[in-house]
C-alpha cells in the first residue's frame, strides 16, 4: 500500500525545530472549510488578530504558502527594531513608546530570524510592489500559495475589518494575464474559540465582467470576511455538511 505524502512547509533551515516548540504553546485550532480544501496554489486572504494568526496558519495550516509582509521585517536587524517598536507594539497595540522599545532589545533579534524561517515575500507602498508581484508568481509556479492579510491595520487590530488593501487583486490580475485563473480563499481566524473559518474559493474571473473596481471588489471581500466572523459555530459545522 503507497504511503500518503507527508506535508512539508518549505522554511528555513532549523525552522521546523523551533515550529515544535511554539506548538507546546499555541494550541491547534478548529479548521472549518465551508468548501474545498486548499488543493492547488491559491491566494488566501485572512484577518491577522496581532500575531495570532500568522502564527496559527504557520503551525497548523497543511498546504505549502508563503506570507505577504512589509518589507520592514524583511530587512535589516535595525529594521526590523525600528518597525516592531514604534510602528506594531506603539502604535498598533498602543503600548507605551519606551516600554516597546525596551522589549524588542529581545524580541527583535527573535522576530528577525523568525521572518528569515518563514521566507517572507515584501511588500511595498511604492512602485517596488512589482517586486512583490515577480516574486510572488514564481512563488505560485513552485507548487506554493500565498497568504495575503489585507486589512488595514494602521490604527490597530480589529475584530470588524474596517478596510482591504486591494493589492491581492492585481495579483490575481496578473496571473490571469499569464494563463491562471487563480482560487481566492476568504478566512476569518476566531480567537474566541480558536476556530478558522474558511470559506469557498472564488475565481478571479468571476469578477472580470461585474463592472466593479478593484477596490470594490476588495470591499466585497473584507464584508465577507466579516460575516464568517459573525457565524455562531453550530451553523458553520451544519453548513459544512450541506
Amino acid at each position: 500500500m503507497k504511503k500518503e505524502k507527508k506535508f512539508k512547509q518549505k522554511r528555513g533551515r532549523g525552522f521546523g525545530f523551533f515550529k515544535g516548540f511554539l506548538k507546546i504553546f499555541i494550541r491547534k485550532p478548529k479548521i472549518v472549510y465551508l468548501g474545498k480544501e486548499v488543493d492547488k496554489p491559491s491566494i488566501i486572504l485572512s484577518n491577522h488578530v496581532g500575531k495570532t494568526a500568522p502564527l496559527t496558519l504557520e503551525l497548523y495550516f497543511k498546504t505549502p504558502f508563503r506570507y505577504w509582509g512589509t518589507y520592514e521585517m524583511n530587512g535589516s536587524l535595525k529594521s526590523v527594531y525600528k518597525y516592531m517598536s514604534e510602528v506594531f507594539y506603539h502604535q498598533k497595540k498602543g503600548w507605551n513608546l519606551f516600554l516597546a522599545r525596551l522589549f524588542c532589545i529581545i524580541a527583535a533579534p527573535l522576530a528577525f530570524l523568525f521572518y528569515r524561517g518563514l521566507r517572507l515575500i515584501s511588500t511595498y507602498p511604492d512602485h517596488r510592489f512589482r517586486r512583490t508581484i515577480k516574486e510572488s508568481l514564481e512563488t505560485i509556479k513552485g507548487g506554493e500559495s500565498l497568504v495575503i492579510f489585507p486589512e488595514d491595520s494602521s490604527k490597530g487590530y480589529f475584530d470588524e475589518l474596517t478596510y482591504f488593501y486591494s493589492g491581492f487583486l492585481l495579483l490575481a490580475k496578473t496571473a490571469y494575464k499569464k494563463g491562471n485563473d487563480m482560487e481566492i480563499y476568504l478566512s476569518y481566524y476566531r480567537k474566541k474559540d480558536r476556530t478558522y473559518v474558511v470559506d469557498k474559493p472564488f475565481l478571479y474571473s468571476q469578477y472580470l465582467n461585474c463592472g466593479l473596481s478593484r477596490e470594490e471588489i476588495a470591499e466585497r471581500a473584507r464584508q465577507k470576511v466579516n460575516e464568517l466572523g459573525k457565524m455562531d459555530l453550530k451553523e458553520l459545522l451544519t453548513k459544512k455538511e450541506q
